[in-house]
């Protein structure tokens, strides 16, 4: 007759218990934790975490009334009437807004969808950013919101492209090719200082050593061309910086001479060795320090 084997101590037991905890926590670290289900409703805007895959809610958006975004009045229109176009479900654009440092490109993305869903006109726009170094991960950030009973503007601020970076294809693919395509429910804003995404010497680089010049620069060059609508933001002239700074003034309500602003908001701009719309707000928000008043929208 076989003898029944003995049974296991408590110690071995707690022992073996132990190392099972310990193997779980092991694969806990190496598994990501599945990712939630994003609250659309509760928020109209989302930073994309590639990993677990989730969409943080933005409560609070930081950004300018639209009406505070002086002297670029016709590139405001044209993204706001695209805007206001997509939001309605009719046909519009990918965005690139292109150019000089600090004349509110990101700015006025975020104040156009702000101005969207403050008219009341349309059903809630939802706002996402993703950052440039997430691009690769944009079809993942699809699959998530193209079946969603929303449409979304997903904007990434800064973008370009350095020498041997291929992140790029993954953007190309989600434009316009690729045979599924971009989503209905889907538009691509994006800002850069360059227009064609890609440094100057990195085109001219692949011109000059290229057997094929022209073929070698197209690939790349060519994402640019898979935005349909193009804002150009050039540098500020002194008659517009003034207008900037005016504007501010009268927003907040900064009691200050005509003179004394223009003599002040002039010194300042030299010392910072140019004029933009950031300089201008840099520049509001030092004269309200001084007058010791808050700024409050």
């Amino acid at each position: 007759m076989t003898k029944a084997a003995p049974e296991p101590s408590q110690a071995v037991l707690s022992e073996v218990a132990a190392k099972l905890d310990q193997l779980i926590a092991l694969i806990a670290r190496v598994v990501p934790p599945a990712p939630m289900a994003p609250d659309f409703a509760g928020t109209d805007a989302f930073i994309w975490q590639p990993v677990p895959g989730n969409l943080v809610p933005v409560p609070k958006v930081n950004r300018v009334e639209i009406e505070l975004l002086c002297a670029i009045a016709r590139v405001r229109d044209l993204l706001v009437d695209n805007t206001r176009r997509f939001a309605r479900g009719l046909p519009a654009n990918n965005v690139l807004l292109w150019g000089a440092r600090g004349m509110g490109k990101s700015s006025l993305v975020k104040a156009a969808h702000g101005a969207i869903n403050a008219s009341g006109e349309t059903a809630p726009l939802k706002l996402i950013e993703i950052h440039r170094e997430d691009i690769e991960t944009l079809p993942a950030l699809m699959g998530l919101i193209k079946p969603a009973p929303y449409r979304f503007i997903v904007f990434c601020d800064d973008l370009s492209f350095d020498h041997d970076d291929t992140s790029y294809k993954s953007l190309k693919a989600v434009l316009e090719g690729g045979i599924e395509g971009r989503p209905e429910n889907v538009l691509f804003y994006a800002t850069s200082n360059r227009r064609h995404l890609l440094p100057r010497d990195m085109i001219e680089n692949e011109r000059s050593t290229a057997i094929n010049p022209a073929e070698a620069v197209e690939e790349k060059v060519s994402l640019s061309d898979r935005f349909g609508l193009w804002l150009g933001f050039h540098n500020c002239s002194q008659d517009d910086y003034l207008e900037m700074v005016g504007g501010y003034v009268r927003h907040f309500g900064l009691d200050v001479p005509a003179d004394a602003l223009r003599a002040d908001a002039l010194e300042w701009a030299t010392t910072r060795g140019g004029r933009s719309g950031r300089v201008a707000f840099q520049f509001i928000q030092d004269l309200a320090g001084r007058l010791g008043v808050p700024l409050r929208s």
